[in-house]
């Protein structure tokens, strides 16, 4: 009887293993696809084990009750991203659409971080091939894949990360005639990872006229300090001979001045363009050309920077998609002789206006957190990124701290950077009046202070 019973638990036992192996392997499958058009002819409606969404006829992708989450191993794969902003939010990451145009040393770690993040379908625009020389710098090509097109390339690596997201590969050259094939579809995001100045300023061009969101990298060769890495509007970048061209096209071409972020480093470039080469010594670059017009010289790479530049575009978009309110640090070239200058200033004026210093509340750090943090080095007056470089430099010679509230003292809280003359002009101002009159600068300015409040915890 007992040999029975052992028997029988042992079969019971086997069984059970058996269905629980059955079980994991099919959810490692990928997923059933099936496709049919719908009831009206209007577009393809594509479902899966995990949801449904339609595709329709103008090619937009609305996303219908899709949930890649409730998929057990994607959502165990993703839980440190839903441990760090929330269910929710990972659910619009995964929901998402991003093309990212040239795949090279950046639009690769991007496309990486995107797909690693669970961005639900991209698009992996390049018309170049996987060179030995870009093995420095790639994120996931081999040797094996030298030669291979570098769209193709990741595609057949990024299927054995996530194999879940939607993965579209065009071995394409952005330009006119290839506008609508790559830009369709209304994604919500588009990387500028591509590195000649004629097609960079065409996408960008293109993606202000759609209405798109797209984020620009520059120049990441002849660099080496990951620190001076930023994030900014195309106005503020500086010490970058490629922003400084696309920006001058873009003006030139489109009257478009600014208003496209942008990843750049504020490291001077450490090397110079060298010349190309043949396999006999001979120079003569139009030879080799992949495709006319398109540089053949070399530009020297430290492959770790181009990563981080990947990687910064990456977290930019992710946490924007995922409705994250990130603060990127503003772009201040100011030292610390600029700070102590406006302390200084406060003090002077505290006294001359006030009879006494006994209220000023801040020390020469606190100033260099207002002045940098909350007014981003201009005057508060000042809604848009006008000087940047020397230009801001020469124009804290005409700033000063004030009280907002003349009432309160003159914290961290209550200080607001103005011109001498808008000082003057503020002082002899009540918050009643501004606020009846100018109840945008207002508004403003109090949600300004607000974010100090929270941040000093005062």
């Amino acid at each position: 009887m007992e040999e029975k019973l052992k028997c029988l638990a042992l079969v019971g036992a086997g069984a059970l293993l058996g269905s629980v192996s059955t079980i994991y392997l099919l959810r490692l499958l990928q997923r059933r696809i099936t496709t049919e058009r719908d009831k009206n002819g209007r577009g393809i409606s594509l479902e899966t084990d995990v949801g449904s969404y339609l595709v329709d006829g103008d090619g937009d992708h609305k996303m219908v009750g899709f949930d890649l989450l409730a998929d057990e191993i994607v959502s165990e794969q993703l839980t440190r991203n839903i441990q760090f902003y929330g269910l929710e939010s990972q659910r619009k990451v995964t929901a998402s659409y991003v093309v990212v145009i040239g795949l090279g040393g950046v639009g690769s770690h991007a496309a990486s971080m995107l797909l690693r993040s669970g961005v639900g379908r991209l698009l992996l625009v390049d018309f170049d091939q996987v060179s030995l020389s870009s093995l420095n710098r790639h994120a996931v090509a081999t040797r094996a894949d030298v030669g291979t097109p570098k769209a193709l390339c990741l595609k057949k690596h990024f299927s054995s990360i996530f194999p879940e997201c939607r993965i579209d590969a065009k071995v394409l050259l952005y330009d006119a005639s290839s506008e609508e094939e790559i830009l369709s579809g209304n994604p919500d995001f588009v990387f500028d990872c591509i590195d000649n100045i004629d097609t960079k300023v065409a996408l960008l061009a293109a993606c202000v006229r759609r209405g798109l969101k797209v984020l620009s990298a520059t120049g990441a060769g002849a660099r080496a300090d990951p620190t001076r890495i930023r994030v900014a509007d195309l106005r503020e970048s500086t010490n970058d001979p490629l922003s400084r061209s696309v920006r001058h096209r873009l003006r030139k071409d489109y009257g478009i001045e600014g208003g496209i972020p942008v990843v750049f480093s504020l490291e001077k470039p450490k090397a110079k363009l060298l010349p190309f080469k043949g396999p006999n010594g001979e120079e003569n670059p139009s030879d080799y050309q992949i495709v006319p017009g398109f540089r053949v010289r070399i530009i020297p790479v430290l492959g770790t920077i181009p990563a981080i530049f990947g990687q910064v575009m990456a977290s930019y978009v992710v946490t924007q998609l995922a409705g994250l309110q990130v603060q990127t640090e503003p772009i201040v070239n100011l030292d610390i002789d600029h700070y102590q200058l406006l302390h200084q200033r406060l003090i002077e004026h505290e006294e001359s206006v006030y009879g006494t210093v006994m209220h000023v509340q801040v020390d020469v750090e606190e100033v260099m957190y207002v002045a940098k943090e909350l007014w981003h080095g201009r005057s508060a007056r000042e809604q848009s990124t006008t000087d940047v470089g020397r230009g801001m430099w020469r124009s804290v010679n005409e700033l000063m701290l004030v009280r907002w509230d003349q009432a309160k003292p003159a914290s961290v809280t209550n200080l607001i950077l103005l011109k001498f003359k808008e000082a003057d002009e503020h002082e002899l101002r009540t918050l009643d009046d501004i606020r009846e009159k100018e109840p945008e600068f207002f508004t403003r300015v109090t949600s300004v202070l607000k974010r100090a409040e929270l941040e000093f915890g005062s």
